[in-house]
């Protein structure tokens, strides 16, 4: 952290723009709250601020990020407001990095750099990540996040607050994987089904992904492979036949399985649906191209609201995914994930959930409709944004003038106890805390209504204490109850420290072995590679020395977060689960990891992160 003048009468006669002009400020995320949060600093004072934003501008930003333009679609968020900030504050010094803020180059040194960090980010992964780089470097952190008219900005300060993780946040709610397969009932598990089943195994970079739709039919067909002799266009058309008919046509025959359901309806074949048309014809529309232009714009398919026929949906289909295939591979890879900002990706899983809805009678979306239940958008309000914005800056500046209230205090208190010759006291430290008490502000949790309540729109609340049972900031074990015999080390890896935990580089020791090292490409040799690959495959109860058994402790740590933990594994039989109500087929139990709490993945923050 940069240092600050020592003496008595300095802080106090600091004015608020003399504090803001001192300080080094990192923000992450530059969507929707961080454009009014650049934009509020600057006019506030600041003048060294340093922004991380993975995402660019889609035109759909236009409405409410009002840093950007037209013009800029396309381009670096984090560039484009520096450049849009700088035309009215020539003087400030912003630092703009188009990047993860997962990324090694924004690690705990690049963090410690800084006086205040400032959060305006869209998603739990990276807003975990950003806490504890905070926590390891000993910086403040002010988070914040808008749902519509709903808002909200928390101080956390190290061993004075509550980390972010404290308290636990709610996560997205998973569904079986039986139900998205075969019996969906709900818009969701025909988004689901089509965002993390089939868009992954079709557009993967790894050519020999597989996932829960490779059943023996799909596998005898070759519904998910690619021949040679198969265009993009001719490929698409082939998995649509499998998906919305085939495989329709063999639940049908598990009459059991509709005995209390409603049975689904196998669609048409894609050759009939498309009048007869080639599949590579219908793919490129009017565009000869399939990289230039977006599957609904060569359609002409241009009304974001509509609900498509299942016709149209079928051509979007194939045609969007065939653009999506071409466009990896003129890049020669693979698009793993889908993306809310990929507009091909939307247009392909709009089209998969209209036409898996078409097969089991549940109410289509139109293009609208489904990105935002995809992408878990609540669309955003600006002057919500705006009033976020201007809170952060609030409690930043009473984070900074706190910093130096705090190292006032201690350098006097230091003086005085040289001077007396002895140690520092029980006493002492209680006359430090007395005079923090008094010179410091109290730190605020600030909540923005809807509907005012008492009068109030603004609803302030102290910031909660650390939580001592915390599994970041604290000394909180972690369970882990799962089918020790069924669950492999990777699925660990992957599904619990990776998804649930938010962790970026875990490395797992046993009482009795090391299990598993990360690699970052020159810190392991060949065979501790090789041994480490064959771990992941390898089921707990099987793994070397022993195995991890029921009651086995692990040590977990994740060196890039400076972040460690004991988790405790528990055995629990696959028959004894719930499909229900753990889909997953494992749970997480301990007083940060499960649960709900007042916070959500919020709507309109920025991609710093993800």
């Amino acid at each position: 952290m940069t240092s600050t003048s020592a003496g008595h009468a300095t802080v106090e006669k600091m004015t608020d723009l003399d504090i803001a002009r001192a300080s080094k400020v990192l923000m992450v995320g530059a969507g929707g709250i961080g454009c009014e949060l650049l934009k509020t600093l600057a006019l506030s004072g600041f003048a060294d601020v340093e922004l991380i934003d993975l995402d660019t501008i889609d035109v759909s930003n236009l409405n409410r990020q009002f840093l950007f333009r037209r013009r800029h679609v396309g381009m670096s968020k984090a560039k484009v407001a520096r450049e849009s900030v700088l035309a009215f504050r020539p003087d400030a010094k912003i630092t703009a990095h188009h990047g993860n803020v997962k990324d090694a180059a924004f690690d705990v040194d690049f963090v410690s750099r800084f006086d205040v960090c400032l959060n305006g980010l869209d998603n739990l992964d990276a807003r975990r990540h950003v806490n504890r780089l905070c926590l390891a470097a000993s910086v403040p952190l002010v988070e914040s996040g808008t749902t519509g008219y709903l808002g909200q900005v928390t101080t956390h300060v190290k061993d004075q607050t509550a980390c972010f993780e404290c308290v636990a946040k709610p996560t997205p709610k998973s569904h079986p994987i039986c139900t998205l397969r075969d019996t969906p009932d709900k818009p969701i598990h025909c988004v689901v089904f089509s965002t993390d089943l089939l868009f992954p195994r079709l557009f993967s970079a790894d050519p020999n992904a597989k996932s829960d739709l490779d059943e023996d039919d799909a596998v005898e067909l070759n519904a998910f492979t690619r021949l040679e002799s198969e265009s993009p266009a001719a490929f698409a058309a082939k998995v649509f036949d499998y998906v919305f008919r085939r495989k329709i046509q063999t639940l049908l025959a598990k009459t059991e399985m509709w005995e209390k359901r409603t049975p689904p309806t196998p669609l048409a074949s894609f050759a009939e649906l498309a009048g007869g048309a080639s599949p590579d014809d219908v793919a490129a529309g009017a565009v000869a191209s399939l990289i230039e232009t977006a599957a609904c714009k060569a359609l002409g398919l241009n009304d974001a609201n509509a609900v498509w026929s299942v016709a149209d949906a079928a051509r979007v289909f194939v045609s969007s995914a065939a653009r999506i295939l071409s466009r990896d591979a003129a890049v020669n890879g693979g698009t793993d994930a889908f993306s809310k900002d990929d507009a091909l990706a939307v247009e392909f899983v709009t089209a998969c959930a209209l036409l898996r809805s078409s097969n089991y009678g549940i109410a289509p979306m139109s293009l609208f409709d489904a990105k935002g239940m995809a992408g878990n958008i609540v669309h955003a309000v600006a002057t919500t944004n705006a009033i976020v914005g201007g809170l952060i800056v609030l409690e930043a500046l009473k984070v900074l003038r706190n910093a130096r209230v705090g190292k006032e205090i201690d350098a006097d208190a230091a003086t005085k106890i040289s001077e007396l010759g002895g140690p520092e006291t029980p006493e002492h430290q209680a006359f430090i805390k007395q005079q923090r008490d008094q010179k410091c502000c109290a730190y605020k949790y600030t909540f923005v209504k809807q509907f005012a309540s008492n009068n109030r729109l603004l609803e302030p609340i102290d910031a909660d204490a650390p939580n001592p049972k915390c599994h970041v900031c604290g000394a909180a074990r972690v369970e882990l109850r799962c089918d020790a015999t069924r669950m492999t080390l990777g699925s660990l890896i992957d599904d619990v420290l990776l998804k649930k935990i938010g962790m970026i580089a875990p490395e797992i020791q046993h009482p009795r072995t090391i299990l598993y090292e990360h690699d970052d490409g020159d810190s392991l040799d060949e065979d501790e590679v090789e041994t480490y690959r064959k771990n992941r495959s390898t089921r707990l109860v099987d793994l070397p020395a022993g195995g991890v058994k029921s009651g086995d402790v692990l040590s977990v740590t994740d060196f890039s977060q400076k972040f460690e933990f004991e988790l405790l594994v528990t055995h629990v039989p696959r028959e004894e689960w719930d499909d229900e109500e753990h889909p997953e087929g494992f749970e997480l139990r301990g007083d940060a990891s499960g649960g709900k709490g007042d916070d959500d993945d919020d709507a309109d923050g920025g991609g710093g992160g993800g």
